[in-house]
Parts: C-alpha cells; structure tokens; sequence
C-alpha cells in the first residue's frame, strides 16, 4: 500500500470515528396563530408564532402591517425562548404580520404571515 491510500484511508477513518456535530440551521416557523391566511373576529388579541429553534428574544422582533398600510412594532411578551408572541387590537381588513427572528446559532430568519380581520 503506498502512503497516499493510506492517508486517505486514515482520514476517513477519522471521520468515521469523530463524534457527530449538530447541525447549525435556521429557525423555521412551526405554527401560527392565527394561521397563515386565517380570518379572525376582531378585537385584542395574543398573536403567536413557534420555531423549531430556541431564539434569541432580545433581538428578535415582531411588527404587524395594519389595513391603513400603518407598521406598528409588537411589544414581546415573555415565555418560551422558541415561541414570539405579543398582544394587539385587531380591526377588520387584512393584516400581515412580520418577523424577524435571530436563532441561538447567529442566523437571522424573516417572514410574513397574511391574515384578515373580519367584520363584526
């Protein structure tokens, strides 16, 4: 056997061997609530979304784009470091709600999430 297949031989020996690694991805969407092109009556409400991955809460964000096409950033309320949630009155029209979430890894992951508000 020459030394060249040997080292390559060595190598993957090596990389059989060494422990596995988790792998570092980012923070998807699991669930919403309300559900992505949901109609909800209006009025307060407690707006949710929950993430495969813990987050980052301090650098993470919440805003939601009302029917006048006014943004307003979300206060978050505290809780589980995968799930952002905040509370906002709901008017009727149609609503997109954004966000923008930094997964413990240090990747940023955006998105919309459309709903309608329906007349009372």
């Amino acid at each position: 056997m020459t030394a060249f297949p040997r080292r390559r031989v060595l190598a993957l020996a090596a990389l059989a061997l060494s422990p596995a690694r988790p792998a570092h991805a980012h923070a998807i969407l699991l669930d919403s609530d309300p559900r992505h092109a949901a109609a909800i009556p209006p009025g307060e409400r407690t707006l949710t979304l929950r993430f495969n991955s813990r987050l980052d809460i301090a650098r993470s964000r919440l805003a939601l784009l009302r029917p006048d096409r006014s943004l307003t950033v979300l206060k978050l309320l505290p809780g589980s470091d995968h799930v952002l949630a905040a509370t906002a009155q709901l008017t009727p029209g149609r609503h997109v709600l954004r966000w923008q979430v930094l997964a413990i890894d240090g990747h940023i992951t955006r998105g919309e999430l459309p709903f309608s508000v329906t007349a009372p």
